[in-house]
């Protein structure tokens, strides 16, 4: 059986532990993207250790290939069982592109001469990096008061905007209201202080004229030692009345102070790719009258003019007559369209200045004397979204970035029908045989999903010529992210380690299946782009099903829309970048893993800790379960990255187990509530995705701090399951959700499809991995002999017949290659093998390219790319098969790919 290279990888680690004299673990850190035309800025990865190599208190060292030690500022963010670091956060300063690989070892840490030095107060918390000082408020509506450099400020008086309007559009005898509100602080917390890295992380809410408090927000500032950039992660949560409350536009603003002459300060924003747009506030080029060459160039340059004296009288006599633009504005209403327009000041006309597909999202005001940029990630990819500069001709310029533009229409929550009669669960239940969609009144709310973004400040010495701005603006849209080989993800044995392994096309059929799994990573890629995936609400996600006769993806079709994490896409996506290292495989699962973790997830109000099943709205569906908030979804990205939204995510789902008492996900289907009064147990829970779900968010919490109480309500929980006569087969069972005991209510076996494809397989393989409790483990291969089995073999596992046919038989391959391994059995691992090629309820594996076609116009708005038989569920599992068939029992994989009836 294959999987020596695991039992080995523990036996090392056994080994070298008696061992008197061993080598010093190390990993691998490399950028992401190679590219190094960009800005250098700070950056924070996480970073994998096999179990028993690093002590928790080990400091750490980082060397370039040159053997320089570099300044890294480390911290543990996740404990192997017996207490050894099993994954660390790290920190460096800006470093530039070109440096190639690092390696990490523990050790040392290694000073910096120029660390971060962090002043706090009542009132305040000051942070200088060496190079700029920012003051962050710890009450009141300015949350940053102030950001300076060299002496000078460069933006004072940073806020949160929201706009509300009483109407979803304007409407002819009905008067239309818009009230604005500002962020005003409740707390305030400095969660790192350096040397490195400082993380000050701000909460409140966005408050009215009229003392309205509403949206909750969540600001996250960073800081980096010699950095002159803050990156700024703003979470806002919606808590509005969705038929009343229509947002219109949702930003960050600050003040930016402006000297010099107003020929002198500049305006620029970014493009697409190295588009860019930079003109001065008053232009003195294109007049009748030359002031002269020198002085029109270092107007184009961004630099000081000559002095007047040095200019033609002809212009400098008549500087008052030529006019300036005090107000800019960039709006990027669509993913495909920008416009840039100016005016000279409010009550008179905008000029349109140009026009664009994609902006970057960059912006720039200030002088030779110094400036800031600004800028959203993901800028037309989150559309609609704007960037507005004004009074530029005053002594102080008035920033906006808009995550949600003005310009666009208002944000409207509200669900798409009005409920077509569908007033009990029966008629519910009938209309979910036609369009798939679970609806029930008063589940389609959008109260208490969240939308998290990214935005990054610069504060500059002076203008930067225009190739430094393009770079600046790719920093914005593709921020360096440092990451280990997937060699060493592999060797650490992380994420359940015996589900994957690297790539192997080492005979016909193994690389039919890579090819394939290649195949639908670029497919998907293809998709986003091709149908538009984007926009504020949307973009991270993908489509659920295809319609082959409209030739798109049925985005109107109930629950056929947005896939909202079904069967595990974004497991699958993770799983792929661990193998291949792919940046493009990587960048679309940060974006899934933030909207997904965000815009599907309730974070607040009645559904709070509970995800929404796929739907034409991302919250629309009525099954509002824990298979969608799961942490199984969101720890990759955590570990990978150490971001520290997405440990919040995870921390806010301890408990939300509690929420099936008063949203039973089984209440449309009529079945009796047990009576658990007098009873130690209050609630009942599937043992597939609810327990699942439940179990990521207790083991993810005891990983992260070693609190033994998760991992004893770990153990109780899989003890007490593998203790019942049928294990996992059961079902379901009560919970005692204080201390994780298991209470068998009923008799027989009960089996679902959907108990293991929401995380179930890699978060058991991960328990079974890091705890000893053999019946659970006893349970869980039975579970994988059983689920795929002839009737007959299921009957003698079970001791009784079992006549239901069991669905996604492609997909559960991967518990029957789990059985085998665990088993050594190869008789099993070669059934695993049969399963998984039959490609039933899933896709054959086809042995060449995919088959696809190009629809072309006019049967089509513009050319798509389809590939039939695709679906995302189908996808999703068959690419979680195949890797973990092939990690699993890859020697027992046949040379060819069988041929196909």
């Amino acid at each position: 059986m294959k999987h020596s290279r695991l039992i080995s990888l523990f036996a090392v680690a056994l080994l070298s532990s008696s061992c008197s004299v061993q080598a010093e673990p190390e990993v691998q850190v490399q950028w992401l993207n190679d590219s190094t035309d960009r800005d250098a800025v700070g950056a924070t990865w996480g970073t994998p250790w096999p179990q028993g190599e690093v002590d928790a208190a080990s400091e750490f060292t980082l060397e370039s290939e040159s053997g320089t030690s570099l300044p890294v500022q480390s911290w543990p963010l996740a404990y192997w069982p017996d207490g050894s670091v099993k994954w660390t956060g790290h920190a460096i300063a800006p470093l530039e592109l070109n440096v190639g690989a690092l390696t990490l070892t523990p050790g040392d840490a290694v000073r910096s001469e120029q660390s971060l030095l962090i002043v706090e107060n009542n009132g305040s918390i000051r942070v200088d990096t060496g190079v700029i000082q920012a003051v962050i408020a710890r009450s009141g509506d300015r949350l940053i008061q102030s950001i300076t450099r060299d002496n000078r400020q460069t933006l004072n008086d940073g806020r949160l905007v929201i706009l509300s309007q009483n109407q979803a559009e304007p409407e002819v005898g009905q008067p239309l209201t818009v009230e604005s509100f500002t962020g005003q602080l409740d707390q305030v917390t400095l969660e790192q202080s350096g040397p490195v890295r400082a993380v000050v992380k701000l909460e409140g809410k966005h408050v009215g004229e009229n003392g309205r408090a509403w949206i909750p927000f969540v600001v996250r500032l960073y800081f980096y030692a010699g950095d002159d950039s803050v990156r700024m992660v703003h979470t806002m949560i919606y808590d509005g009345d969705q038929k009343t409350d229509f947002i219109r536009g949702v930003g960050v603003r600050f003040d930016a102070p402006l000297d010099g002459p107003l020929h002198d300060r500049h305006v620029r924003f970014s493009g697409e790719g190295d588009g860019l747009f930079g003109e001065a506030v008053r232009g003195i080029t294109g007049l009748r009258r030359d002031p002269g060459k020198a002085v029109r160039e270092a107007q184009i340059e961004g630099r000081a003019t000559p002095p007047l004296s040095e200019w033609a009288t002809s212009v400098s006599d008549r500087l008052e007559m030529i006019p300036a633009f005090g107000d800019y504005t960039l709006s990027q209403l669509s993913a495909d369209a920008f416009e840039i327009r100016k005016r000279t000041q409010p009550g008179l006309s905008w000029l349109d200045s140009a026009e664009g597909t994609r902006s970057s999202g960059l912006g720039y005001i200030g002088s030779p004397k110094g400036g800031v940029a600004f800028g959203i990630r993901d800028f037309w990819q989150s559309h609609s979204s704007q960037l507005d500069i004004r009074n530029a001709r005053s002594d102080e310029a008035e920033v906006t970035l808009w995550l949600w533009a003005p310009e666009g229409r208002a944000m409207d929550m509200r669900f798409y029908h009005d409920g077509m009669g569908l007033d009990t669960h029966e008629k519910q239940l009938d209309a979910l045989n036609v369009t798939y969609e679970d609806y029930e009144p008063g589940f389609d709310h959008a109260t208490g999903v969240a939308r998290t973004s990214e935005l990054r400040l610069w504060a500059l010495p002076a203008t930067p010529d225009r190739q430094t701005t393009v770079e600046l603006a790719r920093t914005l849209a593709q921020p360096p992210q440092m990451v280990a080989r997937p060699q060493d993800y592999e060797a650490a044995g992380v994420f359940g380690a015996a589900l994957w392994d690297l790539p192997d096309r080492s005979t016909p059929a193994k690389a039919a299946i890579e090819d394939q799994v290649d195949f639908y990573l670029d497919h998907y890629l293809t998709q986003v782009e091709e149908h538009n995936w984007y926009g504020f609400w949307d973009y991270g996600d993908v489509m659920h099903t295809y319609d082959h006769d409209r030739h798109t993806w049925r985005y109107d079709v109930g629950g056929y829309a947005w896939a909202n994490s079904e069967l595990s896409p974004d497991i699958w996506l993770w799983y792929s970048f661990l193998r291949t290292g792919r940046a493009d495989v990587f960048q679309m699962a940060e974006a899934m893993t933030r909207h997904t973790g965000e815009v599907d997830v309730y974070h607040l109000g009645r559904f709070e800790g509970l995800g929404s099943r796929h739907n034409v709205k991302h919250w629309g569906d009525s099954a509002k379960q824990l298979r969608i908030s799961t942490p199984a979804n969101r720890r990759f990205y955590y570990f990978l990255t150490a971001d520290e939204r997405t440990g919040d995510l995870m921390r806010s789902l301890l408990g939300a187990e509690r929420r099936l008492l008063d949203v039973p996900p089984l209440r449309k289907l009529n079945r009796p509530t047990p009576d658990f009064s007098g009873k130690p147990y209050s609630m009942m829970m599937g043992l597939g995705t609810d327990w699942s779900s439940v179990a990521a968010a207790w083991l993810t919490e005891w990983e992260r701090t070693g609190e033994p109480a998760y991992r004893d309500k770990l153990v109780t929980a899989m003890r007490s399951v593998g203790n019942f006569d049928h294990g996992m087969l059961v079902g379901s069972a009560a919970l005692d959700p204080e201390t994780g005991q298991f209470y068998r209510i009923g008799e027989g076996v009960s089996v679902s499809h959907l108990s293991m494809v929401f995380g179930g397989v890699e978060i058991n393989a991960e328990l079974i991995q890091l705890l000893d409790v053999p019946e659970y483990e006893q349970a869980f291969i039975q579970y994988g002999r059983f689920y795929n089995a002839p009737r007959d073999e299921k009957a003698e596992i079970i001791g009784q017949p079992y006549e239901r046919n069991l669905n996604l038989g492609q997909a559960h391959s991967r518990m029957t290659a789990y059985s085998a391994w665990k088993l050594n059995d190869e008789a099993l691992a070669e059934r695993a093998w049969e399963e998984f090629f039959s490609g039933r309820a899933g896709i054959p594996v086809f042995g060449s390219p995919y088959p696809t076609k190009t629809v072309m116009p006019p049967e089509v708005l513009s050319p798509v790319t389809e590939a039939r038989g695709v679906s995302t569920n189908a996808v999703s599992q068959f690419g979680l098969a195949a890797i973990q068939v092939m990690a699993l029992v890859g020697e027992e994989a046949p040379e060819q790919v069988p041929e196909r009836d």
